[in-house]
């Protein structure tokens, strides 16, 4: 299931693209892989709507991991498109790509993703949540059905949770970076600005602390974003689709939307090392998520 990778003793600098269908755990694994967090999760799908990139940088090698939106293989609408031109548009550039899976489990879904990618860019199946998996003893005839599928260049069994499994496939990926100089400084952890950031870090609140009737029509724009020697003073807006999300939001005497805007202040604090006032608004666009020249002036791809 190994084929032979190209060998050298010169630095290695490469572009790694990690792909996969909604919810087998990209962001979490790119999170690990850059050893911060960059990539934000939640159990809803389509968290990751932004090409996100986090960089890794060692002695010999750095590596530049691209977390792209998990393919939408099932709606059509004006996001939908979006998100999935931003995950082929990744795949004409990179060194690898890794493919990802739930161990055990490989449904329409994933194959619907797997028809997607490129062929020609050296493809490694990565098979997340080994800690979910009950019967070890499974493993080995999965791995040789999902052999038989495709002829992956390395198939790594891992728990993305587990340091041990992602210094392994740190080993597993750095033959496949091309020989060449650092494209970053060796402190970067991220291509992403500050203001991009704490957006995300305000959206994946949002979906982390309601309920899952809350749809993944919601986004958060920064109006305004200062610097004041280590203070940072963000304004947003949450922009939702109705009356009714809205309402889901800011909670019984603006409970949840207190919750969420203490985390998102609290998460922002750790990441720019310094204090934050955070100021958080929810407005109603209906139809914002349809129309794709409003997409791109809120920032997507």
């Amino acid at each position: 299931m190994t084929n032979e990778a190209p060998t050298s003793t010169g630095f290695r600098c490469g572009m790694v693209a990690i792909v996969g269908r909604p919810n087998v755990g990209k962001s979490t694994l790119m999170n690990a892989l850059v050893g911060q967090k960059v990539s934000i999760t939640s159990r809803k799908a389509q968290t990751t709507r932004h090409r996100i990139t986090g960089i890794n940088t060692f002695e010999d090698a750095q590596y530049i991991f691209v977390d792209t939106p998990g393919f939408q293989t099932r709606h059509s609408g004006a996001l939908n498109r979006l998100l999935n031109r931003a995950v082929t548009s990744t795949l004409t550039f990179v060194d690898a790509i890794l493919f990802v899976i739930e161990a055990d489990r490989f449904g329409p879904d994933d194959q619907k993703v797997l028809d997607l990618i490129p062929t020609g860019t050296p493809m490694l199946l990565i098979v997340n949540k080994l800690d979910r998996v009950g019967e070890k003893d499974t493993l080995f005839p999965f791995m040789q059905q999902m052999s038989s599928l495709l002829e992956f260049r390395e198939i790594v069994p891992l728990s993305a949770k587990n340091p041990d499994d992602i210094k392994r496939l740190m080993n597993v990926v750095k033959p496949y970076l091309p020989e060449g100089e650092p494209i970053y400084g060796e402190d970067d952890l991220t291509d992403r600005s500050a203001r991009f950031l704490a957006a995300e870090i305000l959206r994946e609140k949002v979906f982390r602390l309601t309920s899952d009737e809350l749809p993944y029509t919601s986004t958060v724009l920064i109006d305004k974003f200062e610097t004041e020697g280590r203070l940072r003073r963000v304004f947003t807006t949450i922009l939702v689709d109705r009356d009714t999300h809205k309402a889901m939001i800011i909670g019984q005497k603006g409970a949840k939307l207190k919750q969420i805007s203490t985390e998102a202040r609290l998460d922002m604090e750790k990441l720019f090392d310094g204090p934050v006032y955070l100021e958080a608004f929810v407005k109603v666009k209906s139809g914002w998520a349809d129309n794709e020249a409003g997409l791109r002036a809120y920032g997507y791809e």
